[in-house]
């Protein structure tokens, strides 16, 4: 009924209203009021698509058998409408990966035939930003690789593009750019002290860094103690989050050079916790990097411990006025 796909190791869950509503869930017929309602539907939609079926759930592996779930489309032409639901229940405004999945699985239902560009839209209930969240995706070939580029748009620096209210904000110097400290990020690591606030549609705090080796592993970040802490820094207020940045939560991720254009990254998402690779994260650590010199406009490489997401950055007049994203997912067995 639910159809599993990854994308560079992030792993969603497809299923149509219809039949989510057929397993017992109160999926309201509209995706705005299913958004606006989501507290009465959503915890029972993860729990009946992303929770392992009672003892299959391998040793070692995530609480969740999915990164998410992606529910849609409510219609059968473009634009089509869907929800990202986090494995807590919350909505994303948007998911690269996602995005990248369920245009995949339209392909692969023959809602999408050709080249022609369609628009995905996502609908939310997050206060600190206009809905739904627009993306146009057209099928493309690159390095012989099938998949979709995703039109991210032009994105938005600093606090107030974020909706960072907290009180440990400061400021610090990156590169001769004035950047943020996060008092929450920053007394966790010494090297954690200059930070970009970036929204690409959801909202963003890249951690950018000297050195490869002050990266987080991807083990680490799954350690209790500083899961736990950055749990309280990225969820939604109330929701296992402190609300400090920002009230609405934020994904967190820490990014070094590679080489020229190429940067590696680790993500840890509002919502989800530690992710092997996420697309907007990709899009915002690209952002981040320029905003700092520390990579020009072009192909830009995002290296996760999920694979690598190429990126397009488009300046214009010394502005960055849009951000690509190629990707490609696969039915997962």
């Amino acid at each position: 009924m639910a159809s599993f796909y990854d994308a560079r190791g992030n792993i969603y869950a497809v299923i149509a209203p219809d039949a989510l509503r057929t397993l017992g869930v109160p999926l309201p017929q509209s995706p705005m009021e299913a958004a606006t309602r989501r507290h009465a539907w959503t915890s029972l939609a993860v729990a009946a698509i992303c929770d392992w079926p009672a003892g299959q759930r391998p040793p070692g592996s995530k609480s969740h058998r999915s990164d998410g779930l992606l529910v849609g489309p409510f219609q059968d032409a473009a634009p089509f409408d869907l929800l990202i639901v986090n494995t807590d229940g919350t909505l994303a405004e948007r998911s690269g990966n996602g995005l990248t999945i369920f245009a995949q699985s339209l392909t692969d239902s023959a809602l999408i035939t050709g080249s022609a560009p369609f628009t995905l839209r996502v609908h939310h209930d997050n206060a600190d930003s206009l809905g739904p969240v627009a993306t146009q995706a057209v099928s493309a070939t690159v390095e012989d690789v099938n998949g979709f580029w995703l039109d991210i748009g032009a994105p938005g620096f600093g606090p107030q593009a974020v909706g960072a209210t907290g009180p440990g904000v400061g400021k610090a110097m990156l590169n001769e750019q004035e950047v943020n400290r996060v008092e929450r990020v920053a007394a966790l690591h010494p090297a954690w002290q200059a930070s970009v606030f970036v929204r690409v549609g959801n909202p963003h705090c890249v951690t950018l860094v000297a050195d490869v080796d002050d990266l987080p592993s991807f083990e680490d970040l799954h350690q209790n103690e500083l899961n736990a802490a950055l749990t309280r820094i990225a969820f939604v207020a109330g929701e296992s989050g402190s609300g400090d940045p920002c009230p609405g939560g934020i994904n967190l991720q820490w990014a070094a050079r590679l080489g020229p254009n190429r940067m590696a990254a680790r993500v840890f998402e509002r919502g989800e916790g530690p992710t092997a690779s996420s697309g907007t994260s990709a899009s915002a650590v690209a952002s981040a990097a320029w905003f700092c010199g520390w990579v020009q406009a072009g192909l830009v490489e995002v290296v996760m411990p999920g694979g690598t997401a190429p990126l397009r950055l488009i300046e214009h007049d010394g502005q960055l006025q849009q951000v690509q994203l190629f990707g490609t997912a696969r039915i997962k067995a």
